[in-house]
């Protein structure tokens, strides 16, 4: 086995910096799927409850903020350390967020990953068009 099979991937620091954000963020890991009905976004948040994460869908933007609390890390020091503390911000912009039932739209935070659902609006949904013959 090399090193490279077991090295720890790093953790993506955001560098947009905005005033209203303090401390350290990251970009969370992301799974994206869609089928017909509707598209799902899983983000990895570790350390996140369900308090502490805002999903928010703006014109064409979707927006995952979630903060970490700091407090369980306080006064620690860490012998070996892969999880780098700090909070997350995550857009995505979609190409018609009109094809999306906004009022529909649920998120969940089960174990550490955030699940959204984003459901298509009717007009979107693939649908049969019957063909009548004269």
């Amino acid at each position: 086995m090399t090193n490279q099979e077991i090295s720890p991937k790093e953790k993506q620091e955001l560098t947009e910096k905005k005033p209203t954000h303090t401390g350290r963020y990251y970009v969370p890991e992301v799974d994206i799927f869609e089928d017909e009905t509707a598209m799902k976004v899983w983000a990895d948040l570790p350390g996140v409850n369900d308090k502490n994460v805002d999903v928010e869908l703006r014109d064409d933007e979707l927006t995952i903020h979630a903060k970490v609390s700091l407090d369980d890390y306080e006064g620690l020091s860490p012998v070996s350390s892969e999880y780098n503390v700090g909070h997350y911000l995550r857009r995505f912009n979609l190409v018609d967020a009109a094809s999306f039932d906004a009022e529909q739209i649920t998120a969940k935070v089960n174990d550490g990953v955030l699940e959204v659902t984003l459901p298509k609006a009717e007009r979107a949904k693939r649908r049969r068009i019957p063909v009548a013959s004269n």
